[in-house]
């Protein structure tokens, strides 16, 4: 089993936002407007968590890249395009363009003015572990300060089944079960640590068993789960509050160079002091 670490260099996590819609959740909040976009959660919650981290964090979007996760992208809309087609309805223009990530990417880029590199990604493995590896090697590049990682998660829908189905046939892992209606999105806005730097988010070395709990095989998450992002997203708010450091498994049953630290700005961001408490967290906790 490889033990190669998950990021290279330390990443800052300047600014980090979640949103859910129709999960039943208290925090779920109303499907955003969005022009030129309808039906679907996927763009308009991609937008949302975008829009708080570059609101908070204002940067050169010449010197920004964007890169967007996801397994299948946005089902719905492909779902409902393949729906009206069969049934010999007229096709609406924009059930093709919005079923595209790259869309909601573009209206983001005009909207903040960025002009760096952007991608968008089908993963299976969980959207934490692509973003973050993604982001560390694009910072490599000295004409980027900054990524906007982003992941969206969508529930139900007859191809998403389909797919989830196979993939657990094959695998063994666990199948989603949101609601047809439901969409989870979160955004990190990362870049190289300065002393600036809110919180730092380092790959976990083996010299740190000593500060942490026994390690556990834990529960796999499904196949391009966003939970870890999720994670990522929490921890981050509590470390702001509370300051310290905190180990993260970004999916759990993953390999030990997938687990990271993250360390609040007022500590070392190479180790945490001496006698810190180091938990591991996990979404919906």
């Amino acid at each position: 089993m490889t033990t190669e670490p998950l990021l290279r260099s330390p990443l800052g996590v300047l600014a980090a936002a979640t949103a859910t819609h129709g999960t039943g959740a208290d925090d779920d909040i109303a499907l955003p407007k969005l022009p030129g976009f309808v039906e679907s959660a996927f763009s308009p919650l991609a937008y949302e968590v975008s829009s708080r981290c570059l609101t908070e964090h204002p940067g050169d979007g010449a010197r920004t890249a964007v890169a967007l996760a996801g397994l299948t992208g946005d089902t719905t809309t492909a779902d409902l395009a393949s729906s009206r087609m069969v049934s010999g309805r007229v096709h609406n223009p924009l059930l093709f363009m919005q079923a595209t990530p790259n869309s909601v990417l573009g209206h983001i880029s005009r909207e903040f003015k960025i002009t760096g590199q952007m991608f968008s990604v089908s993963t299976l493995d969980d959207q934490a572990t692509e973003l973050l590896g993604l982001a560390d090697l694009l910072l490599e590049d000295p004409e980027l300060d900054r990524v906007l990682v982003l992941g969206v998660e969508l529930g139900g829908g007859a191809r998403l089944a389909a797919v989830h189905r196979e993939l657990a046939a094959d695998s063994g892992r666990p199948v989603p079960c949101l609601p047809a209606s439901a969409g989870l999105a979160a955004a990190l806005l990362l870049g190289r640590p300065d002393a600036g730097t809110p919180v730092t988010v380092r790959s976990a070395e083996p010299t740190d068993d000593t500060a942490r709990p026994a390690h556990t095989t834990g529960v796999p998450r499904h196949h391009g789960s966003i939970e870890g992002l999720f994670d990522l997203a929490a921890a981050h708010r509590r470390l702001l509050r509370d300051g310290g450091s905190r180990l993260l498994a970004t999916a759990p049953g993953a390999r030990r160079g997938a687990e990271l630290i993250l360390t609040a700005g007022t500590d070392s961001p190479a180790r945490a002091p001496a006698g810190r408490n180091e938990t591991k967290t996990h979404a919906h906790q």
